[in-house]
């Protein structure tokens, strides 16, 4: 299992679009991704799940993978939150 949190650093956080390519790219790994926020945790693989955690700019979330290819699923979805979804 690997885990790394990031700071959420586009101002409108993970809306729809920015949420869309989240779980675009997680879904590109085999490994099972969870996201975190606070006492919360969903599938990074699920729209629904992820825009339900409600995360803003300014959050930091924690990235859970655990799989075959966990450390890349993790360190790639960190650095697109880390872009700031090209906002």
């Amino acid at each position: 299992m690997c885990a790394k949190e990031v700071l959420v650093q586009n101002q409108v956080g993970l809306h729809a679009r920015p949420a869309t390519f989240f779980i675009q790219k997680a879904n590109e790994f085999k490994s099972s991704i969870w996201v975190e926020k606070e006492e919360r945790r969903v599938n990074a693989k699920s729209l629904l799940g992820v825009l339900s955690l409600g995360i803003v700019g300014g959050v930091t979330i924690r990235i859970i993978a655990d799989g075959a290819d966990e450390e890349q699923a993790v360190d790639s979805l960190v650095a697109l939150v880390n872009s700031g979804f090209a906002e």
